[in-house]
């Protein structure tokens, strides 16, 4: 679980539910983090809410995970805040699981090789 999740509502009041359903989004995201990386991770939603020239409201969620050799930005449009917030997850595995591959541990990759070369 990520530790630190800061939640800021742009235009929009913040109430538990939704403070609950990033939390629950967002923050199981760490098994795509390396473990020596999970520590000092920090994520930060930032939830907007903006009116549309036809009176329909659109839902923005930006996510923002601090690593610690990167920075992570994501940032998704949906007609709800429910929508933004699981096409954001969706898009921040893809990145993550692209971190972890590329600053994981060489070693695992070694043993991983050398048990496909021989099997017992």
């Amino acid at each position: 679980m990520i530790k630190t999740i800061q939640i800021d509502g742009v235009h929009t009041k913040m109430n538990k539910d939704l403070d609950l359903y990033v939390h629950k989004k967002i923050g199981t995201l760490d098994r795509f983090i390396s473990r020596k990386s999970r520590e000092s991770v920090k994520a930060e939603v930032k939830l907007k809410e903006a009116k549309g020239k036809d009176k329909s409201k659109r839902f923005t969620c930006e996510v923002i995970v601090k690593l610690p050799k990167e920075k992570i930005t994501v940032h998704e449009k949906a007609a709800s805040f429910l929508a933004a917030i699981d096409m954001s997850e969706n898009k921040l595995k893809v990145r993550l699981k692209k971190y972890k591959e590329k600053h994981g541990d060489p070693h695992l990759h070694r043993r991983i090789i050398n048990r496909l070369k021989n099997p017992r």
